[in-house]
């Protein structure tokens, strides 16, 4: 069914186009576009009802032409323009061959949309997904990419035709909403596609939901596939890649299942080991006992791959200075981060921290 919006900017556009009135209702006579209402002599009521129920297509009465728009052999839509002459005749019709043609292109859209839907949530069989793909038209064998885009906003349709209208190939990419914030995007890519063309993609996503809707919001991207059947397992890809990137790229706009590192595999961790990794490590401390210049210093001093002179250059601080803030770390925890694996193995306790706050907010929400 063609919503109201869709329905009223095409007639409008079409009455500005012939210079007609032209008025669309309802099989039981309810106004869809334009005004109904009673004229001396006649009741448009009683006329649509005895019309639709008639057998013909087309009717004239006191001066009004009406014409049914069906929908699977029923009449969905009667519309009705004012003039007995055969200008007003081919404007109906046209109107009516118009809507007529949206009807089935959105009842299509509606079909493929389905199912695509279904593919990703794994609620089709193994047969199920080739054969409603065949009559679809949706090809099998090709190169697929699954993006995932968490908008920061209220459910709203304007996000999803924006996304649409950067992938207009509605035969070969499809755009569906899962859940009241987050888009998914089924991609086909071209044989000349790689790595650095995906991740740009999905930065035109972001950048173009930020220009036109104010909501940049977060793009996941699951792994390629090149079966139809593999494309539920690079949308669960791009939905473990959206919770990794809420936790330790929180700064990124984009991210990447193929480019995770060490987040993927602690996200994946018991949180009883990870709470066994931190007491160990931490000796009985807590993160949440750095403050937060200790925590700024040390993510500065990991950004410049453990150099002292460039860490407290961009810091404004004194070499000194630094150091004294690295030894006194190193008597909190006994690690000391100018060597690389006491380095690596805090950089890794950080993250844990960051996965175990996670959880624990999931939790209590």
């Amino acid at each position: 069914m063609l919503s109201n919006q869709i329905l009223q900017n095409t007639v409008e556009g079409l009455s500005n186009i012939t210079r007609r009135e032209i008025r669309v209702v309802e099989r039981d006579g309810r106004p869809v576009v334009g005004n109904h209402s009673e004229e001396e002599g006649f009741n448009p009521v009683q006329a649509i009802e005895a019309f639709v129920y008639s057998l013909a297509e087309t009717q004239m009465l006191q001066g009004y032409q009406f014409f049914k728009v069906f929908d699977n052999g029923i009449a969905e839509y009667v519309i009705i323009l004012k003039g007995e002459d055969e200008d007003s005749y081919q404007i109906g019709r046209m109107v009516a061959f118009h809507i007529q043609s949206l009807l089935v292109a959105y009842k299509e859209r509606f079909d493929r949309d389905n199912f695509i839907k279904n593919l990703l949530m794994d609620n089709l069989l193994l047969v199920d997904i080739y054969s409603r793909a065949k009559k679809l038209q949706v090809e099998n064998n090709v190169r697929r990419v699954v993006y995932l885009i968490e908008l920061h906003m209220d459910k709203d349709m304007t996000p999803l035709e924006v996304v649409r209208n950067i992938f207009p190939a509605k035969q070969k990419d499809f755009v569906t909403a899962v859940d009241e914030k987050n888009i998914v995007l089924v991609k086909e890519l071209r044989e000349k596609d790689r790595a650095e063309d995906i991740e740009r993609y999905a930065h035109t996503i972001s950048d173009t939901l930020a220009a036109e809707v104010l909501s940049r919001g977060q793009v996941a991207i699951g792994t390629v596939v090149t079966d139809l059947k593999h494309v539920s397992a690079s949308y669960k890809e791009a939905k473990m890649a959206l919770e990794v990137g809420k936790i330790f790229e929180t700064d990124k706009s984009v991210v990447n299942y193929e480019r995770l590192g060490v987040g993927r595999l602690i996200y994946q961790l018991p949180l009883s080991m990870c709470k066994m990794f931190l007491s160990e490590v931490l000796a009985g401390s807590n993160v949440d006992n750095f403050d937060d210049e200790t925590l700024t210093t040390v993510n500065k001093f990991f950004e410049n791959h453990l150099n002292v002179s460039e860490t407290s250059r961009q810091l404004y601080i004194h070499r000194n200075t630094l150091v004294y803030r690295l030894d006194k770390l190193q008597k909190m925890t006994g690690l000391d981060l100018r060597n690389f694996e006491d380095a690596l193995l805090f950089k890794v306790t950080l993250m844990v921290s960051k996965y175990l706050l996670h959880k624990e907010r999931s939790l209590n929400d």
